[in-house]
């Protein structure tokens, strides 16, 4: 697994949107599982959303069911998760990750089932 970049965190008003990315180096393929989490002070990162590279199959947290919206680009190796309506509960510190399973796995929940990382962008939303 190689590296991965996260970008496009930012401050923006209740109710705006951003759009983060997750830069992958190296070869994304049918095994993998794409994952953003967002992590608050003191607090363990929880999933927000995740992807199954081979199934395409996409589930959202409900938090942010029907705002958010995660895509890849398997030309650009890129993960993005577009964040609509963004909240002040939504202000956290965003990282991508990636693991790799069996296809008949679905996306793990847990921070501690992906072992490959990027690094955090905040998001920060003010009421």
């Amino acid at each position: 697994q190689g590296q991965l970049m996260a970008s496009g965190g930012g401050t923006v008003q209740a109710g705006g949107s951003l759009r983060l990315s997750c830069s992958i180096s190296g070869d994304v393929d049918i095994s993998h599982c794409l994952a953003w989490f967002r992590q608050y002070p003191g607090r363990d990162r929880v999933r927000v959303a995740s992807i199954s590279v081979g199934t395409k199959e996409t589930t959202y947290a409900d938090s942010v069911k029907g705002r958010f919206t995660l895509s890849l680009d398997t030309a650009k190796n890129t993960l993005e998760l577009l964040m609509n309506d963004l909240q002040p509960a939504d202000t956290a510190l965003y990282s991508c990750a990636a693991v790799m399973r069996p296809l008949s796995f679905s996306c793990p929940w847990s921070q501690r089932d992906f072992p490959s990382w990027s690094q955090g962008t905040q998001v920060t939303v003010s009421s």
